[in-house]
């Protein structure tokens, strides 16, 4: 029974996956099994004449012809890759041992199997728990809500989640102060500390990460004026293997403080987080549909006059969606504004758009739902979901994807307007399904002195998208935050006016299929390899620590390497590894090949 629990409890606090795997297939598993079945059927009925079990029989036995044969074509001749995959599914049918867990991160593209997933409900049963992994030397890296696009959080030795770890522990309204369990997540936090009239200052696109996943990989929000979300931590407790729990801040030891703020989950078990909050608000979204010419002209007075401001560009088109967003004026109230087209007329282009591809495509036509019902209704799909559907159909078709590209421009054309609700429902981001991302940071000049290079990396990037050919969906998405006093930060500076901007480019992975999300990480990979020789170096710019990919060509590693070496002070975080860490069994794939402790790769 406590196992169960467990188990229950397990699926219901982590934002991944922790299951058997179960294969499917269009054939019979087993052709005994159908034999069996079939037998057990004509002999359960005993009112059956022998003329019937003769009957019966003659057809068993040309059932069991059938698909002996037919597996005996099968394994005889030569396999294409998707047979191959078939076949190999087929010989791993066996299940999974029970205390095996397959956890993935949420878009699938990284995935490890361990036996050693901990989850203490108390700091008590994490202290005793990273005590003997140090003494084992036995892995226990931290993983939080498994959303982190490179899997940073994941490790095949061995991992601990705090998701158990989910309290308020203390709220101070006059200061504006909250203490929390690291593994309670952005979106539980707000729900309890707004009855205190209380919000955190800025939101990332989602609010499904845990608190200490979020503050430990510099994760942002937009608005230039608003820092990365580590600067709102104001001290931390972290379980560490070699000094044990310790409390760090800016006053008791602020060189260790600003470091293990975004630090990567390599310095200590995150257990306790104290955040700076701010005043619960409403806020007003404003979304616009403009071009690059107009945004030129309006850039500085966008970033500098409004809380929050994202850009949206469509590949292949000339559309730039501007998002605001600003606090309700209390004196003149939200705006009142009647929308030029109603929701069901923004989206009905692209379900027609759909139904189109599909008739092209698998040669049917589509009213609602599909002729073998394989189809949800289409009215009932959201423009994200509806977006997936048409970039599976031919993802990597580049005309393909500039219509769906174009149908996304006039969607949003037609979805100019406003909407009105509080900071932590009205920041959120539908991002669509499963994708790979690649982001970064790069400085953009000063608030009073913009220096508008984060104009000039878009449009080198949509040349570099339009000259390569590259089956780019939209959107491209770029932020802008404040600098970050956190030296592993992105987005550090020691300049309080600098700003950065974040771009991010990503294809989706609309399908299941094997094949075709292999053959669209590789098209990816491209794309961003593009991005990086071309663009990186020329505009200081470094990748989200949640989204960068470790390479597995050595020559690239090393060059890597060098180049984070320029950026970040690793000496220094190498030299804190080493002190609270000394058997790395927080460490993994990714901390141990971006920066040894040694120099071997």
């Amino acid at each position: 029974m406590q196992r169960a629990v467990s188990i229950r409890r397990t699926l219901q606090s982590l934002h991944h996956y922790h299951y058997h795997y179960n294969y499917r297939f269009n054939t019979v598993k087993h052709p005994l099994l159908l034999i069996r079945t079939l037998s057990s059927t004509s002999s359960s009925s005993s009112s059956s004449s022998s003329a019937s079990d003769a009957e019966i029989r003659k057809y068993l036995g040309y059932t069991a012809l059938l698909v002996f044969c037919g597996a005996a074509t099968y394994y005889s001749f030569p396999f294409s890759e998707t047979a191959k995959h078939k076949k190999a599914q087929m010989f791993r049918y066996a299940p999974l041992p029970e205390d095996l867990h397959t956890v993935s991160n949420w878009s699938g593209t990284h995935e490890v199997q361990t036996r050693n997933f901990h989850q203490p409900e108390n700091i008590q049963e994490l202290e005793k728990l990273v005590k003997e992994a140090n003494e084992k030397r036995s892995k226990i890296r931290p993983v939080g809500s498994g959303l982190s696009p490179n899997g940073i959080g994941l490790s095949r030795a061995g991992m601990v989640n705090l998701a158990l770890m989910d309290k308020v522990l203390e709220v101070d309204k006059e200061k504006k102060r909250v203490r929390v369990q690291a593994g309670i997540r952005v979106q539980e936090l707000v729900d309890e500390i707004k009855e205190y009239g209380l919000t955190l200052q800025n939101f990332a696109s989602i609010r499904e990460q845990q608190i200490g996943g979020i503050v430990q990989v510099g994760a942002h929000g937009t608005g230039a004026k608003l820092p990365p979300i580590d600067e709102q931590v104001i001290s931390m407790k972290l379980v560490t293997p070699a000094k044990g729990t310790i409390e760090v801040s800016k006053e008791k030891d602020p060189e260790l403080f600003y470091l293990a703020r975004c630090g990567l989950g390599g310095l200590g078990v995150v257990a306790e987080v104290t955040l700076q909050c701010v005043e619960r608000q409403e806020l007003v979204e404003h979304t616009t549909v403009s071009n690059i010419k107009e945004i030129k002209k309006n850039h500085k007075k966008l970033l500098s006059e409004n809380k929050h401001v994202k850009y949206l560009y469509i590949p292949y088109t000339d559309t730039v969606v501007v998002v605001r967003c600003n606090p309700v004026s209390k004196w003149r109230g939200p705006p009142k504004f009647k929308p030029k087209y109603t929701t069901e007329e923004a989206i009905q282009h692209v379900r027609d758009l759909y139904r189109e591809s599909l008739a092209k495509y698998r040669g049917y036509e589509m009213t609602a739902k599909s002729p073998d019902n394989s189809e949800p209704d289409i009215n009932e799909l959201s423009f994200t979901e509806l977006r997936d559907k048409l970039l599976a159909l031919d993802p990597l078709n580049k005309e393909h994807v500039i219509k769906v590209n174009q149908a996304e421009a006039e969607f949003w054309r037609k979805s100019e307007g406003y909407r009105v609700g509080w900071a932590d429902e009205i920041l959120g981001f539908d991002c669509g399904g499963h994708q790979w991302v690649s982001e970064t940071c790069f400085p953009a000049g000063t608030l009073a002195k913009p220096s508008m290079k984060d104009l000039e990396y878009i449009e080198e990037l949509k040349q570099l998208i339009e000259k390569e050919d590259i089956p780019a969906p939209a959107p491209i998405e770029q932020r802008w935050t404040a600098r970050s006093q956190s030296p592993m930060s992105p987005a550090y500076s020691s300049s309080e006016d600098d700003i950065f901007s974040w771009v991010g480019i990503i294809m989706y992975l609309p399908t299941m299929d094997a094949r075709q999300r292999k053959e669209i990480t590789e098209e990816f990979f491209h794309y961003r390899h593009l991005t990086q020789s071309r663009l990186w170096d020329e505009y200081s710019a470094y990748e989200h620590w949640a989204k960068i990919e470790v390479p597995k060509d050595k020559e690239e590693l090393v060059a890597l390497r060098a180049r984070l070496r320029k950026h970040f002070p690793l000496d220094s975080f190498n030299k804190a590894r080493r002190e609270l860490d000394p058997n790395r069994i927080l460490s993994n794939n990714v901390l141990e090949k971006l920066f040894p402790l040694s120099d071997t790769i």
